[in-house]
């Protein structure tokens, strides 16, 4: 079953899927064959209702919601495997019924707590400027935190003023602001150097071993830059990214040209957005308009 699950990771990611979908699936399988194996069941044999019994006990240990959702999904996806490969009969996943998953109220920061988590790098050492340089450039941009810590050297063009962000067989160009372009310079001309081990390193943001930042890496450096800054808000990078959409968006920007920038295949996607648009133009009828 070890080779078999295996093999659908490796089918999965033939398909272009991202790292951590395919970390996901591996993972949500994985728990599943142990659960089966445990009540006596192998996967082959295994029917609809022994899939809704595992659902329950995913439930009983407290599991969330969207957790379940993304369990059904893996188990949809993992029974379509097996049913291409004709080693069972149907897809028993394929009646599931994912339950409910609440939407979360988007996480926006102010303008003035964007500066402030801005400001809370040490520019006199090394660490402080990378780590200032880094969050200009997700602030900047909006990319995804996967995307900045994937951005490689030869995809930032100081000169043009953007980076080349990659996914999958896109890629997208996003300008950077003179401030960005700044600290950005400085890092790679006189920062980066020291940090790399070796000369050959494509990896544009280099954490203190020397090698390409981790996602657990950057999540530790904006928890601690929001403790520093006494933001009581929940930040992870996608607030910055939110926070930059909506900032774009009251201040004028063009829906499509924000939807280009995040990436999102579809508008509706960017669109979310629109309600804290919609907050601020009712500020600015409030302060204009003679009725008000």
């Amino acid at each position: 079953m070890e080779l078999i699950i295996q093999d659908f990771i490796e089918y999965l990611e033939s398909r272009q899927v991202s790292k951590n979908t395919l970390l996901s699936y591996k993972r949500d399988i994985n728990q599943l064959a142990e659960y089966l194996d445990e009540v006596g069941k192998k996967m082959f044999e295994a029917t609809e209702e022994d899939l809704v019994a595992y659902i329950a006990y995913m439930q009983t240990l407290g599991k969330s919601n969207a957790t379940i959702s993304r369990c059904i999904a893996s188990m949809k996806a993992f029974y379509r495997y097996l049913l291409k490969l004709k080693l069972v009969e149907e897809n028993i996943a394929d009646k599931l019924s994912s339950p409910k998953v609440e939407k979360k109220e988007l996480s926006i920061l102010s303008v003035t707590e964007v500066e402030s988590l801005l400001e809370q790098p040490n520019l006199s050492d090394l660490k402080g400027q990378r780590d200032k340089a880094m969050l200009e450039t997700l602030y900047a941009t909006g990319i995804r935190v996967t995307e900045l810590i994937s951005l490689n050297l030869s995809e930032l063009n100081l000169n043009a003023g953007h980076i080349k962000v990659k996914k999958k067989n896109k890629e997208r160009i996003i300008p950077l602001g003179k401030t960005t372009l700044r600290y950005l310079r400085e890092y790679v001309e006189n920062v980066r150097p020291l940090l790399i081990k070796t000369e050959d390193e494509p990896s544009l943001f280099i954490n203190a071993n020397g090698q390409k930042m981790t996602r657990q890496g950057f999540w530790k450096i904006i928890k601690y830059y929001k403790e520093q800054a006494h933001i009581t808000k929940e930040i992870t990078p996608h607030v910055l990214r939110h926070s930059f959409a909506t900032h774009l968006l009251q201040n004028g920007a063009d829906l499509k040209a924000i939807q280009t920038m995040l990436g999102h295949s579809d508008i509706s996607s960017t669109q979310v957005y629109m309600q804290f648009q919609n907050e601020n133009l009712k500020d600015i009828y409030k302060k204009a308009h003679p009725r008000a």
